[in-house]
């Protein structure tokens, strides 16, 4: 066991002082962080009100939505008359304009069952009552009378109003009945009508069915192609309005190009005068930095808003927003990384007696090109995800087509086709950005 004396122990602190006479950020900075986290987060609690705000939430529509999301419903309202029980299906129906599907059915003595899900949840309509079978049990709801009544005991799952009865059958759908109508929604998983809509003649067929007429069926419209004529009722499905969807995505897509492409036309060489080591010029450099400054800090949306004003809707006004932003946010990049390069090469050609031009060619533009394009990449990356904002305000691209879908409040299954769309789109450029930049700055990401 080795001792160490007082000299030795005096010498090895004087030695690694760091580790013996640590400060007063060493010994607490941790400690202050977690506690100013602390307060912060409930600094915010209290500012944003998050009880109030998480307690008045309606929580319910998210699985609505979600719900809506991946699956569509069909309504049919079952009248009760005199003379007998007619069923009407709303204008635009995804089963067409005269349904008649088989989880419907016409019994002798003059009702009509509605096969919910299967035999656990189902409907059966008379003149004098409605019976709901779901959840285990069957409830009649009399509706002879002035109001429907539930017979028996009311169940969590049904709700009385004052002329009518609400069954919640969970996701399979709902009941509301009242004296003279009862109206039925049945929910369907996936999408309804995505390929041929109500209007095809390829509709209600099946795969191989479309297949057949395509290969060697006889022509559905004279004249024109059944391949040909599938493919323009894909393009003009009034439902799912494909054709318009993927010109306004192309659209979004050209509004990224473009304006992330003039705006590095324009940041590049007004770069060269902003950076105080290519140009001495202090007044130039802090104009121009003072300039990128402004044009970045304009937010894309602010300046969509501003061009929908002065050029009216539409890809122009997406672009000059992008184009603006971007000229700032690659100025000030661009401009830094001239301020970061190694002055030997540059020097070392300018003592030659080469040209300025010569010098910052070859001196200069080989170390900036690839980081250069790099940061372009991820600049027109970003874009395509900020081309869908700014169209939200009227600045075209598939923006605009999201949020009138998104406003009606009954299309969400159209919400989601285009909320994929976008993320495939942004998938897509991520993934190229991504290698063309591992390539131009020489790095190997497959063992990442």
């Amino acid at each position: 066991m080795t001792v160490i004396d007082a000299n030795r122990m005096h010498e090895i602190e004087q030695r690694y002082p760091e580790y013996f006479k640590r400060s007063f950020k060493q010994r607490f900075g941790g400690l202050m962080i977690a506690i100013a986290t602390l307060v912060y987060a409930l600094y915010a609690t209290w500012f944003f009100d998050l009880p109030k705000l998480l307690a008045d939430a309606h929580w319910e529509r998210v699985g609505l939505y979600l719900s809506q999301w991946v699956s569509y419903d069909v309504q049919p309202e079952f009248r009760i008359g005199d003379t007998g029980i007619t069923v009407k299906y709303p204008r635009f129906s995804p089963l067409g304009d005269n349904p008649h599907p088989d989880w419907v059915i016409n019994n002798p003595d003059g009702s009509v069952t509605v096969s919910i899900s299967g035999t656990h949840r189902a409907v059966t309509v008379s003149k004098t009552e409605t019976i709901v079978t779901a959840h285990g049990m069957s409830v009649p709801v009399e509706v002879s009378s002035g109001a429907p009544k539930v017979v028996g005991p009311v169940p969590a799952w049904m709700t009385v109003y004052d002329d009518n009865v609400l069954a919640d059958l969970g996701f399979a759908g709902d009941v509301s009945i009242s004296v003279d109508r009862v109206k039925v929604r049945k929910r369907f998983l996936g999408w309804a009508n995505f390929v041929f809509d109500t209007q095809s003649p390829f509709f209600d067929k099946s795969a191989s069915e479309v297949i057949s007429l395509i290969v060697s069926g006889p022509e559905l419209k004279p004249g024109q192609s059944n391949l040909s004529l599938a493919f323009d009722n894909i393009w003009h499905n009034s439902a799912w309005q494909h054709g318009d969807v993927w010109t306004k995505l192309f659209q979004t897509i050209v509004m990224a190009f473009l304006g992330t492409l003039l705006g590095a036309l324009v940041a590049f060489p007004l770069a060269f005068f902003a950076a105080r080591n290519i140009t001495p010029n202090r007044l130039v450099n802090q104009v121009l930095k003072r300039f990128f400054d402004f044009l970045r800090s304009v937010d894309m949306l602010i300046w969509a808003l501003f061009l929908t004003r002065a050029f009216g809707p539409g890809p122009l006004a997406g672009s000059g927003a992008i184009f603006l932003t971007e000229t700032g946010t690659l100025g000030k990049l661009y401009s830094e990384g001239l301020e970061n390069v190694d002055n030997k090469p540059r020097e070392g050609i300018r003592s030659t007696g080469a040209a300025t031009v010569l010098t910052h060619r070859y001196g200069i533009i080989p170390q900036i090109v690839p980081v250069f394009v790099s940061q372009t990449l991820y600049q027109w990356e970003s874009n395509v995800r900020g081309a869908t904002i700014i169209g939200a305000v009227g600045a075209g691209g598939i923006g605009l087509k999201l949020w009138e879908a998104m406003r009606t409040n009954a299309n969400w299954e159209n919400v989601a086709y285009m909320v994929l769309l976008i993320l495939l789109v942004v998938y897509i450029f991520d993934t190229a950005s991504n290698a063309l930049r591992s390539r131009l700055m020489g790095t190997n990401r497959r063992g990442s």
